[in-house]
């Protein structure tokens, strides 16, 4: 590997975000919760009280700017509306 590579900041930042919400959502659910009510509460306050510290989900989405993950959701969301 003695060619540089280019990655877009964009791409490689909401691939993070899609990892970390999966996992997130993926273990809370484990634990018995509605994931996406849990992180939808997270991202509404900022309270991590939302977000059970069980597989370090908590520490991995604290790691995010809750702007971010909302900036890419919608985003994502808009993609195709004109």
């Amino acid at each position: 590997m003695d060619k540089t590579m280019v990655f877009k900041v964009d791409e490689l930042e909401n691939y993070m975000i899609t990892e970390v919400l999966s996992h997130v959502n993926n273990a809370l659910n484990e634990k018995g919760y509605n994931g996406i009510s849990q992180i939808v509460g997270y991202l509404m306050s900022g309270d991590l009280g939302y977000i059970s510290s069980y597989k370090d989900s908590r520490k991995r989405i604290q790691k995010l700017d809750r702007e971010k993950i909302l900036e890419a959701l919608l985003k994502y969301y808009l993609k195709d509306v004109k």
